[in-house]
């Protein structure tokens, strides 16, 4: 699924050697955190946001297809 996010992330953005996607857990829900160019914020969370929640849909939909809960929480 990191790599899924990552993929996502560098097909939005121009600044792609700055997207890092972190991993951690907590109460048993995967964490995914996306960092991108400030830059690119606009393009990774888009017009009203739509853009970020179709990614976290996606992202959501693939934990959910390997029975985890997953998270995708999105910063500078």
């Amino acid at each position: 699924m990191k790599e899924l996010l990552l993929f996502i992330a560098q097909s939005l953005v121009n600044n792609k050697d700055e997207v890092i996607v972190t991993e951690s857990e907590r109460d048993g829900v995967i964490i995914y955190t996306l960092s991108v160019h400030e830059s690119d914020m606009g393009k990774v969370i888009g017009k009203q946001g739509k853009i970020a929640k179709a990614i976290r849909t996606i992202i959501k939909a693939q934990g959910a297809k390997l029975g985890k809960k997953v998270l995708v929480e999105i910063v500078q």
